[in-house]
């Protein structure tokens, strides 16, 4: 059987899986497990012990319980409701309300923990019920949240960025500052999309007319009041260097505590609720992301990115041929593979070829890294669609649907970054010498 016959009939076993209601990790493990085993029967499987191992065995990831326990934390004890009481009452009449706080958030939150699943599940796990009780579009709310949870990576520090430095020995800092442009420009063409999207149809965001006094204002402020300490108190630490994710997350749970007990309804009761929910939640998390790494494995075993990405370095394009292929190539590998593993694939590859087509090499890691924002939301692999669907009762297919206008407006935003290189160059060209 040929390669592409095989991964074709994978594929649709995983679809027809979910087509009859399975579980998305195991939907997703079961045809890993039998194209590992087309390719390499059972001597294939010694390496799942490794792969278990290493999907797990990453630092970053000890934060994502810590922020679901904080999040978990303030919506048990109703203080996320009145926090988003307070927003809704300061954004009520700006086109997109609530949703223009999603991308906000999520671009503030993400580029702090470094984690797009830490992300997309803290402000999804308090951010979409308060959407759907104020009868927010739902495939708008949720393709918010999961494009919003990218953001981090084109935001410093970037996992993502220090794993391309590493392969190409390209200056980190310099790659941090190339995201800096780039990642605002996103944030702005989220946020003027959702704008326009609610101008035009007014019933995806509900606007709330009532008119506002000085009390009112007041007494927004002060609800929004215990999410500024939250986030003075776990975030100015990240940014000021001297506590990682893991530890702004456990002071984080902590200030929550105290927090939602002094402004919110928080009790011994409730607090276990939160640590019950906070289990069930990463244990779902941590499946899909260990299906994910499975999924990728038996992919790479196949030799199915090699061979591709062997084939584009063959063809001698040209410069926009090549950049062409790039997307091709790119989007393809995006439904396939998980974003860390489509990096440690391609650029030892690609980054070779970059010399003969004169392309800066930071250019590219902006690039490469916005070609993984968009692994993260890209069916049927992007780890942030399940993520945004594990936590509430929607279906995987709204969630999809609501993520395709941040797809094209990423697609935008490469294609600007294509003409216009200095978008990414113009902060590096501007620093003092970097390591």
């Amino acid at each position: 059987m040929g390669s592409g016959l095989e991964i074709t009939l994978v594929f649709v076993i995983f679809l027809g899986l979910l087509a009859l209601g399975m579980s998305v990790p195991f939907a997703i493990t079961l045809p890993g497990i039998l194209y590992l085993y087309m390719h390499g029967g059972l001597p294939a499987f010694r390496g799942l012990g490794l792969v278990t191992w290493g999907s797990m065995n990453r630092f970053t990831l000890t934060a994502v319980p810590l922020f679901i326990l904080m999040a978990e934390i303030m919506q048990q004890s109703g203080l996320s409701s009145r926090i988003y009481r307070g927003l809704a009452k300061i954004v009520s009449r700006v086109p997109g309300g609530l949703l223009q706080t999603n991308i906000v958030g999520c671009a503030v939150f993400a580029a702090t923990t470094g984690s797009s699943v830490a992300t997309a599940a803290s402000i999804g796990s308090v951010a979409l019920p308060q959407l759907i009780e104020r009868k927010y579009d739902r495939k708008l709310s949720a393709g918010s949240l999961a494009a919003g949870g990218t953001l981090g990576i084109l935001f410093p520090p970037s996992l993502a960025m220090i794993i391309y430095g590493s392969f190409t020995d390209t200056s980190v800092p310099r790659l941090f500052m190339a995201g800096v442009i780039p990642g605002l420009m996103l944030t702005a063409m989220f946020m003027i999309y959702i704008g326009i999207h609610a101008k035009l149809k007014p019933e995806v965001a509900p606007v709330i007319l009532e008119r506002l006094g000085m009390s009112d204002i007041f007494r927004a402020m002060t609800d929004v009041l215990p999410f500024l300490v939250l986030i003075s108190g776990t975030m100015g630490g990240m940014y000021a260097g001297v506590i990682t994710p893991t530890e702004a997350g456990a002071i984080g749970c902590l200030v929550g505590i105290v927090i939602s007990r002094i402004w919110g309804d928080l009790t011994w009761k409730l607090l276990f609720v939160a640590i019950r929910r906070t289990v069930r939640i990463l244990g779902n998390i941590l499946f899909i992301i260990y299906s994910a790494y499975l999924f990728s494995y038996a992919i790479s075993y196949a030799g199915v990115g090699e061979e591709v990405t062997s084939f584009l370095t063959g063809l001698k394009l040209s410069r926009f041929e090549f950049f062409i292929a790039l997307f091709l190539l790119f989007t393809v590998l995006g439904c396939l593979i998980e974003s860390l593993g489509m990096l440690v694939l391609t650029v030892p590859l690609l980054y070779p070829v970059l010399g003969q087509y004169g392309i800066d090499p930071i250019w590219f890691g902006i690039i490469v890294v916005l070609f993984i924002e968009l692994g993260q939301i890209s069916p049927p692999i992007g780890i942030n669609l399940f993520v945004i669907q594990s936590i509430w009762d929607g279906k995987l297919k709204e969630v999809v649907i609501g993520t395709i206008p941040f797809h094209l407006i990423m697609f935008l935003l490469l294609f600007l970054l294509m003409i216009f290189p200095e978008l990414a160059l113009w902060l590096p060209s501007h620093m003092t010498a970097a390591p």
